[in-house]
């Protein structure tokens, strides 16, 4: 006669519905598990406990927190709980806390590994109280922009001062002694003083769920909280039935994390799981640490990671912008009116006051949609000053400003900053912001190189007056002046993919020899000239690109260049004055190629066509779309293979050309059309004048 299935019996305040009468396998042995809910009912639950603590292996007790969630139950957590267990007598029983913690902490690094990056700088927001405590502890070490509904976790201390053991164990210690001294607190003082607590609690965590990143809260925890708004976010909870999972879905959920494994048919939760392991172990209800690691590898148990919608990333990002002049104040009031109606005296002093104003938030950024999928949002987070001002300072006094601005950044959840205009110009470029950021930086100078050069290449297609091979690739000749220097030479090498004629100018003439065997080798195809000046070879160039930095020198004289040239300024500061450039009408000067986002794109005046940014603005943006939270581009050096990663990863989440920009702006249609019919009246195109006739 066979024997009868051990039972265990999960009695719990939470609903009945998701009761269940079952035979299981677990590790190698079957089982009868039964869950028995009763909403609420505390006195129901102890006599469920009496009832069958005589023929159960082991009884697991759950659901308070939840009842009182669901405003099932009004009382104590800890006198309900020991009501409940008490009632055993000697069946081994369990809350299954010991489990619970084991499995919030792998869930949370299962989910780092996976999807790495996912957690950094998010930001959570802790329903319910220390039941998530392990989750939280975890947590920290991805983000400290963690808010808790709690009032009472809402300091985190032991969370902020784990890190050190002797202060983390007073920290518990301190904790577990204010929870002893509250249980001492009748109900009908301790209520009235607390309620302001949780109110204001709950609305600061509500206010900040929706904008969080991660939500950490049981089902039940979710729903008493009245939290609806889930849409894109991370829902780090436990025991999700198929029909949950179909519901958060619908509420658009990005990622469920159900910390606790479901090895069967019905849906278990870590109490009743705990409560098979300690029937399995059978030594008078202890559960060692070995015990726990041994069953949950025989048994196969692991959190999940669940995507009711399918695959999906999305990631944050913020770019630092600041105004290029005066004029830029007319942006944002109260600066508009204060333009508008002070004289240029009084506009002097603003400017100085402005750069020392905090950085501020000017616009979110929403709508990134790669074509794989990926999504991101941003902020651009502007500072006052000036390039004037920037360079009648240290560069210190900047630094200070973008590290505040970073600290900002990370307050918002951005996982990666990027450094706009003049910031990533000043002092060493990036390398000291970078290192002393609470979050990865970049540049931008990568994606600015190669979107300069996408735009001279763009521009010399559009204007019809170089040479085109039979596949239509352009076959001009172009020049590099500053070709040795870090973004000459990447130009260089990026010309020469497309070039087949190409002359690089410096008066470096060792590095020069050894750019023009380095390029030869690259690319046999291409001829390559080297010269210490521009001007024997300048006017029969169509493309000049010039890199010098020269700071004021004069690097060419524009007035050797052809007519219908394209000249593109990539230095910084620009090597061409715009009082030379009016000089030229039938040259077109190019001073960046700016990026189409990919998606619908909500962004606040940039002085671009909407959806557009600069290239430095698109890196981050790449970077953000592809999950590469990592400082790309500092310093004055440029990888040249990471301008060709940059340039593919661009592609690959749906960035294009948009807009080639000059001294005046945006380059219309009607500027090229006007730079060629001048080029072609001055007969340097006789074969070009007569087929427009």
């Amino acid at each position: 006669m066979a024997l009868a299935a051990p039972v265990v019996v999960e009695v719990s305040l939470a609903g009945p519905e998701h009761d269940h009468d079952t035979r299981v396998t677990f590790a190698g042995r079957r089982y009868r598990i039964v869950r028995l809910g009763t909403a609420g009912d505390v006195a129901a639950a102890r006599e469920l406990v009496r009832e069958w603590a005589p023929r159960a292996a082991a009884i697991a007790v759950s659901g308070i927190r939840e009842a009182r969630a669901l405003g099932l139950y009004g009382g104590r957590l800890a006198s309900a709980r020991r009501a409940i267990l008490a009632e055993a007598g000697a069946t081994a029983v369990t809350d299954g806390q010991h489990l619970a913690e084991v499995l919030q902490e792998w869930a949370v690094r299962r989910l780092d590994a996976e999807l790495p990056g996912h957690l950094t700088n998010a930001r959570v927001v802790v329903l319910g109280g220390r039941n998530h405590a392990r989750t939280a502890r975890v947590l920290r070490e991805h983000t400290a922009n963690i808010e808790f509904a709690d009032p009472l976790l809402r300091l985190d201390l032991p969370g902020r001062l784990g890190g050190i053991p002797l202060v983390g164990a007073a920290s518990d210690a301190v904790g577990t002694l204010a929870a002893a001294t509250r249980r001492m607190v009748p109900d009908a003082v301790r209520g009235p003083v607390e309620l302001p607590a949780w109110v204001a609690a709950r609305a600061l965590a509500r206010r900040s769920a929706r904008d969080c990143d991660v939500v950490v809260a049981a089902y039940e925890e979710l729903t008493g909280f009245g939290l609806e708004d889930l849409a894109g976010k991370t829902l780090v909870t436990s025991a999700v039935s198929d029909e949950r999972l179909a519901e958060l879905g619908g509420r658009g959920v990005d990622l469920v994390v159900d910390i606790a494994p479901q090895p069967f048919d019905v849906v278990v939760d870590a109490a009743l799981l705990e409560a098979l392991m300690i029937a399995s172990v059978g030594h008078g209800g202890t559960l060692t640490d070995d015990d726990l690691l041994d069953l949950i590898v025989d048994a196969g148990l692991e959190p999940r990671l669940l995507q009711p919608n399918g695959p999906r990333r999305k990631s944050r990002f913020a770019f630092v912008i600041h105004p290029l002049s005066q004029q830029y104040f007319r942006n944002v009031e109260p600066l508009r009116t204060v333009t508008r109606l002070a004289p240029q005296q009084v506009m002097t002093v603003v400017e100085k006051a402005v750069a020392y104003s905090p950085p501020f938030t000017y616009s979110h950024v929403t709508g990134i949609v790669s074509p794989t999928g990926a999504e991101a949002e941003g902020w651009l987070i502007t500072v006052g000053g000036t390039p004037k001002e920037m360079l009648a300072h240290d560069p210190e006094f900047t630094y200070r400003r973008l590290l505040t601005a970073a600290e900002t950044a990370r307050r918002l959840g951005a996982q990666i900053m990027g450094l706009g205009a003049f910031t990533k110009v000043v002092g060493d470029a990036g390398v000291t912001v970078a290192r002393r950021a609470p979050l990865p930086v970049t540049t931008g100078n990568s994606y600015s190189a190669s979107a300069a050069l996408w735009a001279a290449h763009e521009a010399l297609r559009q204007l019809g007056l170089a040479e085109v091979d039979a596949g239509g690739t352009i076959r001009g000749t172009a020049m590099v002046v500053g070709a040795t220097g870090a973004i000459g030479s990447v130009c260089a090498r990026l010309l020469a993919v497309a070039e087949a004629r190409l002359w690089l100018v410096s008066p470096e003439t060792a590095k020069l020899l050894t750019l023009k065997a380095q390029i030869e080798e690259e690319h046999p195809g291409t001829e390559v000239h080297i010269a210490t000046t521009p001007d024997a070879a300048l006017p029969d160039m169509d493309l000049v690109v010039t890199a010098t930095s020269g700071a004021g020198k004069k690097v060419l004289d524009i007035m050797a260049v052809k007519p219908g040239a394209v000249i593109t300024d990539v230095a910084r500061p620009l090597d061409l004055s715009a009082e030379d450039v009016a000089k030229r009408p039938d040259v077109l000067v190019i001073e960046s190629g700016e990026i189409q986002l990919p998606g619908d794109v909500h962004m606040r005046d940039i002085g671009l066509p909407p959806g557009v940014a600069y290239a430095c603005l698109a890196e981050t943006v790449v970077l953000a779309l592809e999950g590469r939270y990592e400082t790309f581009t500092v310093g004055r050096h440029i990888e040249w293979k990471k301008v060709k990663e940059i340039y593919r990863l661009g592609l690959k989440h749906g960035m294009r050309l948009a807009t080639m920009s000059g001294v005046n702006g945006v380059v219309s249609a009607d500027d090229i059309a006007r730079i060629r019919r001048l080029a072609l009246a001055s007969g340097s195109y006789p074969e070009r004048a007569a087929s427009a006739r």
